[in-house]
Formats: C-alpha cells, structure tokens, sequence
C-alpha cells in the first residue's frame, strides 16, 4: 500500500510515528526557477572537475600541494608561512554567507551547496532515469523482489558508486595533480595507501549519504538551517506562501474559496518533505521546486502566478520589503573592512619570503675578544625560476662583523633553505644590545625584504667582572647567560 503523508509541524515528514525511516520520493517538476537551479549546478559541477585541469602560472587552478607545502590559487603560490591568510578566507566565507542569508534566505542551500549540487543534480537524476518518477518509485519500493527490481537495485547503486568513485577521485586530484594521480590509478593500492584509502573513505561516504541517508543530513546534522532565524528577520527574502490569497482552500469550481485547490503538488515536489503552506521552517532549502510546481497549477487553473514565491514575511503580508536596514548595513559595513584587510595584508605579500631565528642554546657567546650572536635565515621562494638571494646588514655600528653572507644564495624553482649567518663584536667596542636591519634583496622582481635583527649581549657588571678578572689571570672562552641591557 502506497503511503502520501500530509506534513506537520509538529513533526519532521521523513520519521514515522514509531521512530523508522519515511523515505522521501520528491516528484520532478519544471519551470523557470528549476532550468535555473539546473544550469547553475552543472556549472558548479564543471567548476568541480575542471580546475584541477585548467593550468595557470604552470599549475593547476587550485592545487593544494601538501607534500611540498605549496598551495596554488589562481596563479597565486602561498607556503606554509601564508597560511594565517587562511583566517580571513574562512571566515570572510562564513560571513558571506551568513551576508546573503540576511538578504536572501537559504540560498545558499537550494542553488550551490554541494551536497545539493550533488545530490539533486547527479544521484536524482540517475534514480529517475532508472527507477521512474514519484508514483513509478513508490510502486518499486513496495513491489517484491523480482528479477526486474534487483536489476534495476544493481544498476542505479552501481552507477552510484561510481559517480562518488568519480567524485572522491576528483577530490584526491586537488592535493595531489591530475597527472600524479593517474600515476596512482596505474600502480597497486598498497603502493600508495594513503591516497588509497583517501578515495575509499570518501566513496563509501559519499555512496552512504546519497543513497540512502539523503536529506536527513540537511534536516538532522546540518546546523544551518538551525541558526537561520538569528540570521533572518521580516524582510529577508524566503520561499513563502501568501496566505490572504491562497486560504480557505477549496475546489477550483468554488468561487468563494482563495486560489489554493489544496492539490499537494507543493508537497509531492519538495525534497525535504515539508508544506510550504505551513510558514517557513526549518527544513526549507529554498529550492524554489514548490513555486514551480505551484506556478504551473495557477496556469492550469488560468489564475496569476506567485500563490508561493520568494518574498519576505512583511511581502506575504502585503507590506514592504525593506532591503537597507540595520542589519545589512552593518553586515556590508564589516564586510567591506573585512576586504580592506585582506587586500592590504595580500599587497605586502611577495613571491619570495624570509624568517629569522635565533639558533638553539645560548642566546649569545663571550670569548676574550668578541661578543657573537647566532643566527638561522629560512628562505623561500614561490617562483618557477631560480631565485637569488642578495642578503646585506644595514643600520648597525661598523664595528659589527657579518659572516655567513660572503656570496649570494642561489634557491632552485619552489625551494627553501637555511643559512646560518653570525654577528659578532669586539668587546673593546660593545657598548650593549642594540637592533640592526637585514636587508635582502631578490632577484628576479627586485624585491627588498626587511628583517629586524636583535644583538644581544652581556650586561655592564659582566665587563667590570671581566675586567677585574684580565688585571689577574686570563680567563677562557666561556658561554654567558646574563641577561641583555
């Protein structure tokens, strides 16, 4: 027996009364909205596979190379030092996305999430082209098992597992290069394991969630749709349902009925098995599948189109929208700091890098004649051509000797490298600590990078006990541990 539930609010559409599993068979539908969302997700899904292919400055689009510690971004190369910027693109997304849900509701969940994208747009479509539309599915899975049904099982949970293959492969090929990747496909498992049970965990993920787990992961575990309404107010943009003009629902014949026949098409359509007639909720995706259908029905019946709609709450209630208010402001407000930020951080940016560390142990040495400070210069850089480093001290007294920089450091293309460098000063002439600059000069790009230097040294009842102790015997080389002036 075919069951058709009515929604409720009380209750989520896919959980039975006994606590098991509705499953949901959404019936496909056509429209302006839904060619649309179409043409968008085959977009995003090109975007998907494609970048890893698309080359620029000699690499991938975007490519994460972990195993050398180099990530690619549209021809921008970041190393491991850049990856504080990876605060602002987190939350500059996290914000933008909370930005648009102010505006326009759940956009972001109906049009470009992923897991929509992939679900709606591969899996789905695959289900009906071998199962049927709605009715036809219903029917199969309250049909026995016959040779026909285990046919069709196999065929669309075959194809199913290897479009996830497909997809977990892709994703693979974003840390590790399309051509590397094909080298893996073409040796054992065991030869690269890791990558291996990357693509095997991700497959059997993905087969889990869109097989069978389906919208529950949009109405259980996504929180989302759980913090909207501290996202949204009365003037944002949702999917709604306009009551005045709809109710009391009634046959089309009855004149004094609104506009609402009560046909449940809205409902056959929606993907998370909610009635958009009941208000917003929170399983709403704002798919916009249920003003198609509804569209369609108004029509048939030759009345206006728009019974549901994207409006906000005071729209549906006949008043006006009002898009700049408090909380767009300051929401665009932030978000235009937010970019200001980034952008000046990304302009001191450069294709070439270096660190300065103070060498493990003593933080400087006394012998009988000098005071020495020891030095670790890290350098990097991100060009595809060698790179060569000009590395000179500035600002600091003439009495200071430099050694470790007698000849210009040559980097192979994407390469790092340490040099230890040393300070040191005569005692006769140290007068205490003092700051220097390390001035570095690269070529290609002429790029000057500028590196504070900190000489530490002994502080001055160190001299007057060395001086006391030169009167009387000559002392040995010894590591000293006062503190700087």
């Amino acid at each position: 027996m075919l069951v058709l539930k009515r929604p409720n609010t009380a209750s989520v559409t896919t959980i039975n009364q006994d606590g098991s599993r509705f499953f949901l068979h959404p019936s496909d539908v056509s429209g302006r909205f839904t060619l649309w969302r179409r043409i968008t997700g085959f977009i995003l899904l090109a975007i998907y596979v494609l970048l890893p292919w698309i080359p620029i400055g000699g690499h991938p689009a975007v490519f994460f190379d972990l195993a050398a510690r180099r990530f690619h971004f549209f021809g921008m190369t970041f190393v491991t030092q850049d990856l504080w910027l990876a605060f602002f693109l987190l939350t500059g997304l996290g914000f933008g996305l909370f930005y648009v849900t102010s505006l326009f509701g759940r956009l972001w969940c109906g049009w470009t999430c992923p897991y929509t994208v992939f679900l709606e747009h591969l899996y789905r479509r695959v289900e009906r082209l071998i199962d049927g539309d709605a009715g036809a599915r219903r029917k199969l899975d309250a049909a026995p098992w016959t040779g026909t049904k285990i046919a069709k099982r196999v065929i669309k949970h075959g194809i199913y597992l290897l479009i996830s293959a497909i997809i977990a492969h892709v994703f693979l090929s974003y840390f590790v290069s399309i051509p590397r990747l094909y080298e893996y496909m073409k040796q054992s498992p065991l030869a690269n394991a890791k990558a291996f049970g990357v693509v095997a965990f991700l497959t059997a993920c993905l087969y889990f969630a869109f097989s069978w787990f389906r919208e529950q992961f949009c109405i259980i575990l996504c929180p989302y749709g759980r913090i909207q309404s501290a996202l949204t107010d009365d003037n944002t943009m949702v999917v709604g349902y306009d009551e005045k003009r709809g109710e009391p629902r009634g046959k089309a014949s009855d004149s004094s009925k609104g506009d609402c026949v009560d046909c449940l098409r809205c409902v056959q359509v929606c993907p998370t098995g909610i009635d958009i007639r009941n208000g917003l909720q929170m399983e709403c995706i704002g798919c916009a599948s249920c003003i198609d259908a509804c569209d369609t029905i108004m029509t048939k019946l030759k009345r206006p189109k728009g019974l549901i709609r994207y409006d906000s709450l005071n729209g549906l209630a006949g008043s006006k929208t009002k898009y700049v208010r408090p909380r767009t402001i300051l929401y665009s407000v932030l978000m235009l700091f937010g970019a200001a930020v980034l952008f000046a951080f990304l302009s001191q940016l450069h294709s070439a890098d270096a660190s300065i560390s103070r060498m493990a142990g003593e933080p400087f040495y006394v012998t009988e004649d000098t005071v020495r400070n020891q030095y670790e210069l890290q350098l990097v850089t991100k060009r595809d051509v060698p790179t060569t480093f000009t590395i000179t001290v500035e600002d600091a007294p003439p009495e200071l000797l430099v050694s470790g920089f007698d000849e210009p450091v040559v980097l192979k293309p994407l390469q790092e490298s340490s040099v230890t460098f040393f300070l040191q000063m005569p005692i006769d002439h140290y007068k205490g600590g003092f700051s220097a600059n390390l001035n570095i000069h690269v070529e290609p790009g002429d790029i000057d990078l500028k590196k504070e230097l900190e000489f530490l040294g002994p502080s001055s009842y160190i001299f007057a006990d060395r001086k006391q102790a030169a009167e009387g015997e000559k002392p040995g080389v010894t590591p000293a541990t006062a503190p700087a002036e």
